[in-house]
């Protein structure tokens, strides 16, 4: 098992390579050049950068991720790619994409997009919370623990 990061932007970044560090899970951050970083990170960790593109770091990470990894991105169409991997897909906010939402969700992003193509106005996310971080951080640990038992 991997944990692969849809590292461009993504706020939960340190928090799961914490996580995976208590486990000796390799992670993986996938991100675009744009976001290169001198940063060093933990034996454990890779970084892979992707040339600038609105889906290079997605088409990699598909790529790359297999049948027991845990993906963390707030994509859905990414998420929706990955799934019939049997890959375990956990947004930042602690909610883990399935079969089963996964319609509604990318029905809901197809109508946002429709409403801003016309013209309109959607509402973007909300500031991250500690709360949130907490609520990902315990859903990811119970990702593992199902993954490991």
């Amino acid at each position: 098992m991997r944990i692969f990061v849809d590292g461009d932007g993504s706020p939960v970044k340190d928090l799961t390579i914490e996580v995976a560090l208590t486990y000796s899970i390799d992670v993986v951050i996938v991100t675009s050049i744009d976001h290169y970083s001198m940063k060093e990170y933990p034996e454990n960790v890779s970084v892979i950068y992707v040339d600038k593109g609105a889906d290079a770091a997605d088409y990699k990470i598909v790529q790359l991720i297999g049948k027991g990894d845990i993906l963390i991105t707030q994509d859905y169409g990414l998420a929706s790619l990955v799934l019939p991997k049997e890959v375990r897909v956990l947004h930042q906010l602690g909610y883990e994409y399935t079969g089963e939402n996964m319609d509604g969700l990318l029905e809901q992003r197809y109508f946002s997009a429709k409403v801003r193509k016309g013209g309109g106005r959607t509402k973007g996310p909300k500031a991250f919370t500690q709360a949130d971080r907490e609520k990902f951080k315990e859903k990811l640990l119970l990702l593992i623990e199902q993954s490991i038992h």
